[in-house]
């Protein structure tokens, strides 16, 4: 009846690996995404931006606002790069983080993580390995476009 007694039952029925489930391939996604990130915005903020467009130097004697607007217009690019890089990189790892969902309520007691619903995994490759297999590494990834594999039924009546 609180926060202490679900710590229980987990220790109780799991064992201390109980409040790690799902941690490896949480790690993993993380860290391949916090890389893919850096060395995306890296790249784009080295390569595409500091030797892409060049802005012409003002004639001497002349304003030189043309440079500063050129140089404040870069900035905001790096700082956007950063956001989009991100965004591509959870979008590549999102796997990672559906296998760690699913392995934190695999055969936890919630109906949502027993049969029918879900099918028990005997560890977080086994449920990589069925995931790829279905073709639903990428199932709820998408907030408008959803998609419902063939042939499951998830509303009965």
């Amino acid at each position: 009846s609180g926060t202490l007694s679900a710590f229980a039952t987990i220790y109780r029925e799991e064992g201390i690996l109980g409040f790690f489930a799902g941690l490896i391939p949480r790690l993993l996604g993380d860290i391949l995404s916090l890389w893919l990130c850096n060395m995306l915005a890296y790249l784009i903020n080295t390569y595409a931006l500091e030797n892409g467009v060049r802005a012409p130097r003002p004639a001497r004697g002349g304003c030189g606002f043309f440079v500063l607007l050129q140089v404040s217009t870069m900035a905001e690019m790096k700082s956007y790069s950063q956001a989009v890089t991100g965004f591509f990189a959870s979008m590549l790892t999102y796997p990672f983080v559906l296998v760690s969902n699913l392995m934190a309520v695999n055969n936890c007691g919630l109906a949502g993580g027993l049969l029918p619903y879900a099918p028990t995994y005997s560890s977080w490759l086994d449920c990589w390995s069925q995931l790829h297999k279905e073709g639903n590494m990428s199932r709820g990834n998408s907030l408008f476009f959803r998609k419902v594999p063939a042939g499951k039924r998830y509303v009965w009546e």
